[in-house]
């Protein structure tokens, strides 16, 4: 059986969320949806106070759980809130994912499949395409300081031959690679795993959550991109466009490079190098 957990934030219902769970909810695995709301009661637009009463008109209450989190504790904090469920009830796996996600019912169905006849393989991403159709590279290499913040401020000829050793674009991704970086837009993880590497860390309030939960899987189990399977995720680059959460980017690089190392990442070296 599978849960899924997805995070909101001042999220657009009729246009995004909706949709989803009403595809999310023909999955045949299926045990339950989370959906976690991180929006702070200050910034909720009229009429959100009725998110719950919504959904339960439209689906039902039965797997279909909202959760309002006006504290906003973070993305991979109210995601451990659901992934603890998962865990308590041996819910065998459990999807994390973003809500800007488009992804046929079938096909979670059939990577669920997949995983139970692998073992060895403890968190699993498909290929992810852009809304124009193009591949996202978001299987990739440990990250040094100069591949995360050289390639936000540093000139993109500087850094093109580093971006592509780091977004592993000298591998054949037409097939499956285990890689020790897979992005949190979409994260298939085998609960067990996840529990033995710790859950999501809560010190960090969004960003690299995500590297520092597969590196910690990666150590004991494949983390593994596979392209037999396609989702589209429309990528929003907050940090890229907002100097607030460029601020918040840089400040969790920051506690992510103080947890791991800086220059002297031994495991990082290792894994990279695999």
């Amino acid at each position: 059986m599978l849960n899924i957990s997805i995070v909101l934030y001042r999220p657009r219902w009729e246009e995004e969320v909706l949709p989803l769970v009403g595809e999310l909810l023909r999955c045949r695995r299926l045990r339950k949806i989370y959906l976690l709301d991180n929006t702070e009661p200050g910034v909720r637009k009229p009429g959100m106070a009725q998110e719950k009463e919504t959904l339960a008109r439209q689906f039902g209450t039965r797997q279909v759980r909202y959760m309002a989190i006006p504290s906003n504790p973070g993305y991979g904090t109210a995601h451990n809130i659901a992934l603890r469920e998962s865990a308590y009830y041996r819910t065998e796996l459990h999807l994390v994912m973003n809500s800007d996600i488009r992804v046929k019912a079938e096909d979670i169905d059939a990577m669920h499949d997949w995983m139970l006849e692998h073992p060895e393989v403890g968190q699993l991403m498909p290929r992810v395409l852009n809304t124009d159709g193009t591949q996202q590279y978001l299987a990739k290499r440990l990250p040094s300081p100069i591949d995360v913040f050289g390639r936000r401020f540093l000139p993109g000829w500087l850094m093109a031959r580093r971006n592509r050793l780091y977004e592993l674009r000298d591998k054949d991704l037409t097939r499956p690679v285990n890689a020790p970086y897979l992005s949190g837009c979409f994260m298939l993880l085998r609960t067990s795993a996840a529990v033995e590497a710790g859950l999501f860390d809560e010190r960090f309030f969004m960003y690299p959550e995500d590297i520092d939960l597969t590196r910690r899987i990666h150590c004991n189990s494949l983390t593994l991109y596979h392209p037999q399977w396609t989702i589209v995720h429309a990528h929003a680059q907050a940090s890229y466009k907002n100097k607030h959460m460029l601020r918040i980017h840089i400040q969790n690089m920051c506690r992510y490079f103080n947890k791991w190392g800086w220059f002297f990442d031994r495991e990082r070296h290792t894994f990279n190098n695999l």
